[in-house]
């Protein structure tokens, strides 16, 4: 596995990631330019999951090609990208199953999600995460499921809207398995964690 480290820290490939995640992150914050329009301006952090997400990784490929950690940016990045990426997924082949219909956007934001949630983790190695971070990272997103589902700032889906208690349930167990799987990735060393 030499050889994918080397490619991952390569500058010409983390300025190639960091191109396609800075227009990602862009076309994510249009993406949900209307909803934010008719959003509270105190959720308006909240709303914009996905490329809120890509940001965080941003600022650590940023940090990466200056050959720095912002272990923070780290921690959400890893969480918040597994989080993200593989619930989009679920939900646009839920609004396949529902629908019937698999659209060329919808396929695009498969595809494009799953790759968040696999660039968290391929990265994972590099990360210089303590306990701290990941206890302020768990906040972060607990709390932020909580504005998506009790003050109803999630993502539009009407053709969803009958599912929304069930989604909900499945977010916050995504949430803590996403938490779980950056601890074992990043913190869990040989059976013990790391005081870095």
């Amino acid at each position: 596995m030499y050889w994918l480290k080397y490619i991952l820290k390569d500058k010409r490939f983390l300025s190639f990631m960091l191109i396609v995640n800075v227009l990602g992150t862009i076309y994510g914050y249009i993406w949900y330019g209307s909803q934010l329009a008719d959003t509270p301006p105190k959720f308006l952090a909240f709303v914009p999951d996905s490329p809120t997400a890509s940001l965080f990784f941003v600022v650590v490929l940023i940090g990466f090609l200056i050959k720095r950690n912002f272990p923070l940016f780290e921690a959400l990045a890893i969480v918040t990208l597994f989080k993200y990426g593989i619930w989009a997924v679920v939900m646009n082949l839920l609004v396949y199953v529902v629908t019937g219909v698999l659209d060329p956007i919808a396929l695009m934001l498969i595809l494009s999600h799953l790759g968040m949630a696999v660039q968290g983790i391929l990265y994972a190695p590099f990360y210089k995460i303590k306990p701290i971070h990941l206890l302020l990272t768990g906040i972060w997103t607990l709390h932020n499921d909580v504005i998506d589902y009790v003050f109803f700032m999630m993502p539009h889906y009407s053709m969803l809207n009958d599912y929304m208690p069930q989604i909900g349930y499945f977010t916050f167990w995504l949430s803590v398995f996403s938490l779980l799987l950056a601890y074992f990735l990043c913190l869990h060393k040989n059976g013990r964690t790391p005081s870095r």
